[in-house]
């Protein structure tokens, strides 16, 4: 009897699809790839074939310059070699993020990519599919890391620009996704002034507006008038924080929005005064519930805290492995 799932290899540098003969997020330039979202440690240049979705393969090209890019649909399913039939769901992780619904000879497996539970005005939300292996990231997988909510957050970003107008606050964001989630959160709770970009940061926001998502008015950082700054929002690369460029900004109440906020030493490390625990990760709760509505008959976890996550499954008689794929980074998130 054949072994459940074993039409799929999962290899250091990606998930490859025997009988399609294809991969899943190669993390070195492959014939054929389907790939779930456009950071960098999922989506690489140079694959001779690309499957996505429109929005991210628009990331891609940003990124990486033309690819050989065929558009995806959400809910479109593709057929491919070997009797294989691929379908992308959203993940919620990001703008056009998508998990792999891959479909084989009965079985049913999700390669869920990177994907978070919470509502983000500017993604399409997570959609759970009931599988028989779900394939599941562990960047906050263990039981510390509950999220608070992301209203408070804002909430606490915004109470600074109001006690210190004539200071600023340099917000770090990662520059794919978590930049436009902060502006565009910002927004939605009746921030209308200016919000000021490092142009590192730019590029992506300038493609999300394209796209179709409304981040209000930006402006460049470099070079505005401090006077302009003052009492005003500024979002840079986390890099940025507390390199030569920031020392041009008065007095920067300097920020950080990311699930590792959670963690104060990581805080203190890069000199955070106002940390912001905003992921575009699942946390603890989010991880398990998830793995509880789908019901997978196994789980393969993957770049993040495997073993706590692997160890949780198995005390539930979920059968569970860790997957050692290599080239995931944090995204400082």
């Amino acid at each position: 009897m054949a072994k459940l799932g074993d039409w799929i290899e999962p290899h250091p540098h990606g998930i490859y699809v025997k009988p399609a003969d294809i991969w899943v997020d190669p993390s070195r330039p492959s014939p054929r790839a389907l790939v779930t979202h456009g950071h960098a440690d999922h989506a690489r240049g140079g694959n001779d074939a690309v499957w996505a979705t429109p929005e991210t393969l628009a990331i891609m090209h940003t990124r990486y310059g033309p690819q050989a890019g065929h558009p995806v649909a959400y809910g479109e399913t593709l057929s491919l070699p070997g009797g294989v039939e691929a379908t992308f769901v959203p993940a919620g992780h990001v703008l056009g993020s998508a998990q792999i619904v891959l479909d084989h000879r009965g079985e049913r497996i999700v390669v869920s990519g990177d994907y978070k539970r919470r509502a983000d005005p500017t993604c399409a939300p997570f959609e759970p599919v009931k599988c028989d292996v779900f394939i599941t990231e562990a960047t906050f997988g263990l039981p510390v890391f509950r999220h608070p909510e992301t209203g408070d957050e804002i909430d606490k970003l915004m109470a600074a620009l109001r006690a210190n107008p004539t200071r600023c606050v340099l917000v770090g964001a990662y520059a794919l996704g978590k930049a436009q989630r902060v502006i565009r959160e910002l927004r939605d709770r009746g921030h209308d002034d200016p919000i000021y970009l490092h142009g590192a940061v730019q590029r992506l926001c300038d493609l999300y507006v394209e796209l179709g998502v409304d981040l209000g008015e930006l402006r460049p950082a470099t070079d505005a008038p401090k006077a302009d700054l003052m009492g005003k929002v500024v979002v840079a690369p986390p890099g940025a924080l507390n390199d030569r460029w920031s020392r041009r900004l008065p007095d920067p109440i300097t920020a950080m929005a990311s699930g590792w906020m959670r963690v104060r030493q990581r805080a203190v490390q890069r000199n955070v005064e106002l940390p912001l625990i905003l992921s575009d990760h699942a946390d603890w709760e989010e991880l398990t519930e998830t793995l509880i509505e789908i019901a997978p008959k196994e789980v393969w976890v993957t770049h993040g805290r495997e073993d706590a996550l692997v160890h949780w499954c198995m005390t539930r008689q979920i059968k569970a492995r860790a997957l050692a794929l290599v080239g995931y980074e944090d995204e400082d998130d």
